[in-house]
């Protein structure tokens, strides 16, 4: 079997992993949009019930939903990847396997993900259908959309390094889900998927933009919007913290590879 074929089987794999049982694939397509309606709408829609055209830091009640309509979309394409079978895997000691299989274990995750981002990809496009069908998303520009789209696939990428990092230290850690947890928590406050970052005092703005935080959500939502956004400075700065975790995996995957014991087999 060609190398080329491996990497299709794996994400062939992947994808009747993910799609197996229909009930929960519909609730992954249907779930989000009713999640937003429940919470994020109705919560917005009080906040503004006095007046729906006031303005807060610029934004009015049909651009904060619209914004938070994209914070969906780009948390579904752009942080939806996981790395708990990583962890189990190294806790299990199944990653013996990869080591002496011809497919190793980045390659197996790594074309694992890709299937899995098709099937995000998908599942939003749909999600976006429900918003537009239902006149909670009012219009969709298609430029903007395949530009924000290809900016949050670019964040998708450094969210998977930075997953695996979290994965692989499970060569230490014989629990790594607390590590997964503390990163979604202060990744969704900071990168202003819970508020804007608009609403946040300017010194926090000022230094946040040296993180990769704001990259994740706040910019990919404002190219989804259509607003002014510096792309380059979002392309290089996050692509220069994608090259330093990527570093940092392969110096911590060859000093755990090295205490490596398959303790789980």
């Amino acid at each position: 079997m060609s190398h080329a074929k491996k990497w299709l089987q794996t994400m062939k794999i992947s994808w009747v992993k993910n799609t197996a049982y229909r009930f929960n694939f519909f609730l992954q397509v249907i779930g989000p949009a009713l999640i937003f309606f429940f919470v994020k709408y109705s919560l917005w829609k009080t906040i503004y019930k006095s007046s729906p055209e006031e303005m807060i830091q610029g934004y009015t009640f049909t651009a904060m939903i619209t914004y938070h309509i994209w914070s969906f979309v780009v948390s579904m394409i752009g942080q939806g990847h996981s790395a708990l079978d990583m962890a189990v895997d190294i806790r299990m000691g199944r990653i013996s396997s990869y080591l002496i299989y011809p497919f190793n274990f980045w390659e197996f995750h790594t074309a694992s993900f890709l299937s899995f981002q098709i099937l995000q990809i998908i599942i939003s496009i749909v999600t976006l259908g429900i918003f537009l069908a239902t006149g909670i998303l009012e219009s969709l520009s298609f430029f903007h959309f395949f530009l924000g789209l290809s900016a949050s696939i670019y964040v998708s990428l450094f969210w998977f390094v930075l997953q695996y990092l979290t994965g692989i230290i499970g060569f230490w850690l014989e629990e790594t889900w607390i590590i997964r947890v503390s990163l979604q928590v202060i990744t969704v406050f900071l990168s202003g998927a819970v508020f804007p970052l608009d609403l946040f005092p300017e010194v926090w703005r000022n230094i946040l933009d040296y993180t990769p935080f704001p990259y994740l959500t706040y910019y990919p939502i404002k190219i989804f919007m259509g607003q002014e956004v510096p792309y380059l400075k979002f392309i290089y700065t996050l692509g220069a913290w994608l090259i330093t975790v990527l570093t940092i995996n392969t110096i911590v995957w060859r000093r755990g590879i090295r205490n490596y014991t398959a303790a789980g087999m």
